[in-house]
């Protein structure tokens, strides 16, 4: 099964996904908050305002930041991540374009330095997931209040090419 990437009309593998698996259960998420229940409503988060991918020719590095407390309790808990209104998760993953022009997972290292505007700088440590062939790097961070995050993040794909920097930020509105 193949599924076409918005807006650039690749193809991707659909066992290639698994990164995408807990970008959209948090989507999902994000779109059941607004539905109708006893819950007290959760704060919207903030659209992206800058790309969620970078293609390097060869190369794509997609990555997202949400806060914790928008990931279901079971989710969090499967991969033992705080959920917080003051904690933000990223995730990162790399895809080698093979000929025949979809995307595979492809190991190697991430590593990624973040801070806010006042240029504190924020610990982040990533710790590489594997669930089938989907290989991604997560790593979450602490927000107090309302924070714009700048995530200065790198990435060595284990099959070669160097080290590629990707640099984005994001506005949280913690509790």
């Amino acid at each position: 099964m193949t599924i076409a990437s918005t807006g650039t009309g690749r193809l991707f593998s659909a066992r290639c996904c698994g990164a995408a698996r807990l970008a959209a259960v948090t989507t999902s998420v994000l779109m059941l908050a607004g539905c109708g229940s006893d819950i007290a409503p959760q704060p919207q988060q903030a659209r992206p305002t800058e790309s969620t991918q970078t293609d390097f020719g060869d190369l794509e590095v997609h990555y997202n930041a949400v806060r914790t407390d928008l990931l279901t309790p079971d989710m969090a808990r499967a991969y033992g991540i705080e959920r917080s209104a003051n904690r933000v998760l990223l995730n990162v993953a790399m895809l080698q374009k093979t000929p025949g022009g979809a995307a595979v997972p492809v190991d190697g290292a991430v590593t990624v330095h973040a801070h806010n505007l006042n240029a504190q700088l924020k610990d982040l440590q990533m710790r590489r997931m594997q669930e089938g062939p989907a290989i991604t790097f997560i790593g979450e961070v602490g927000i107090s209040g309302d924070e714009i995050l700048v995530f200065n993040i790198s990435v060595e794909p284990a099959t070669g090419g160097g080290r590629r920097q990707v640099q984005f930020k994001r506005e949280f509105s913690g509790n």
